[in-house]
């Protein structure tokens, strides 16, 4: 399969392929309204978000992007810096005519991007659902206590991750130890790592962060305030990020809320959908 995979189905919902920043993106979307930029994490692809796109929440309108390189979307011109790839998705945004008045909703790295964003341009979202990220607020001391939990895959990722994505049976592994999910929904996702693009961004990911951004965050914390409310949603299961790193009394957040969710772990959008799904609603509710 691999580059020749194609998009897995999803009933009733609208795809497209808009340049943006020089990134070819791929678009899945589905409802009308209220715009809903919802953004996956790693080694997943906008079918994270297969239930909200099937059945969109009333009056919400669900935008779910490949983020640069992984899924149908075409690669980065750039390293994968987190923050070029902020800029890649405002400026995505632009081109949809997305200006204000959106919700956003991310998981994994799509948090740790959501979270770049709000503090970047806090006037174009009204809210922000995030589930399973650190916050980038959290002190170092709290961080280098579960430093082991990133070291014990990362580096792997950084280092040797397209062999090990393309080649091996690795992420059928890493999804049938820590999720729920079923040996289909797994195949979907990890099958598209099979493709080259998509394996170069993952170990892009990795290293950009190992080298440049985890060093530089030590010298120049986050002091940025969010004054965008927060909703903060995690799986206290999760074995690669643990929940103290996003705790509520260390962001520096006007409006931040965290919610911890027993005998879940990391793929909480894909284990609790029910859950997603009231909570996204809820924020709609709260910041209509």
């Amino acid at each position: 399969m691999g580059a020749d995979q194609e998009v897995p189905a999803i009933p009733n919902v609208r795809r497209s392929y808009i340049d943006a920043r020089g990134v070819r993106f791929h678009v899945t979307e589905a409802g009308e309204g209220r715009p809903v930029l919802a953004l996956h994490g790693w080694p997943q692809h906008h079918y994270v978000y297969r239930g909200l796109l099937a059945d969109p929440p009333e009056g919400l309108r669900i935008i779910a992007p490949d983020l640069p390189g992984y899924g149908w979307s075409g690669a980065a011109p750039h390293r994968w810096a987190k923050e070029d790839v902020v800029s890649d998705l405002l400026a995505l945004m632009d081109v949809m005519g997305l200006a204000d008045d959106v919700l956003l909703v991310g998981h994994d790295w799509g948090g740790w991007i959501g979270y770049r964003m709000i503090l970047r341009e806090p006037r174009r979202f009204r809210g922000y659902l995030v589930f399973n990220m650190v916050h980038p607020w959290a002190p170092k001391g709290v961080v280098a206590r579960h430093a082991w939990r990133l070291l014990t895959y990362q580096p792997l990722m950084a280092s040797v991750g397209v062999p090990l994505l393309r080649q091996t049976r690795y992420l059928e592994w890493l999804f049938g130890a820590y999720s729920g999910m079923d040996r289909e929904t797994i195949r979907v996702f990890s099958e598209r790592f099979r493709d080259p693009v998509v394996a170069r961004t993952a170990t892009d990911t990795y290293r950009t962060f190992l080298l440049k951004e985890m060093p530089a965050a030590v010298r120049r914390p986050e002091m940025r305030r969010a004054t965008v409310p927060i909703r903060a949603v995690f799986g206290v299961e999760d074995v690669a990020i643990h929940y103290s790193m996003a705790a509520a009394e260390t962001a520096r957040a006007d409006d931040y809320t965290l919610e911890m969710v027993e005998g879940c772990g990391h793929f909480i959008v894909d284990e609790r959908p029910k859950l997603v799904r009231a909570r996204l609603i809820e924020l709609a509710a709260e910041t209509a």
